[in-house]
């Protein structure tokens, strides 16, 4: 999801409520502590020069129970990052807490922004040797009137 969709979506909602692909939710006195771009030059492992910017969301949960994050003051929030950073329409990045900081794609399924698990990948599979696997399918055949049975010991 990029940035000018969750703006499109935030005006629609009583709550910002966000959810873990295992089903879990964020605790909902979470706290959006960041928004920002983030911009990453890289090499991959073929020798290719690289460069991603994210939209990045920080979210924390501290010990105030009683705080909820309103869809009109994490649109402020956004609107003033554009304004202040100059932040650009591009894909959001979620960064939540659980054994170290995750990162997550986010979609979002008609009621809640779901955190998607981020994957790592080859960005140069075919320059770094990584063996391409075949999708070819195998048909288990049936044997009829098999001159060897596996317990006759000839196999």
């Amino acid at each position: 999801m990029n940035l000018n969709k969750i703006k499109e979506i935030l005006p629609t909602l009583e709550n910002v409520e966000f959810q873990l692909e295992d089903g879990t939710f964020v605790p909902e006195h979470f706290h959006v502590t960041e928004v920002g771009q983030i911009t990453k030059n890289f090499i991959d492992c073929g020798g290719v020069v690289r460069s991603e910017k994210v939209v990045n969301f920080q979210l924390w949960n501290a010990d105030d129970f009683e705080h909820r994050l309103k869809p009109e003051k994490l649109l402020h929030i956004i609107q003033l990052s554009e304004e202040q950073l100059g932040i650009e329409n591009s894909e959001i990045e979620v960064e939540y807490q659980s054994t170290t900081i995750g990162k997550y794609d986010l979609e979002f399924n008609g009621k809640y922004f779901i955190l998607k698990n981020k994957k790592t990948a080859c960005l140069a599979e075919d320059a770094c040797g990584i063996p391409v696997v075949s999708n070819t399918k195998f048909k288990v055949l049936e044997v009829k009137n098999s001159c060897c049975d596996p317990s006759s010991g000839c196999c």
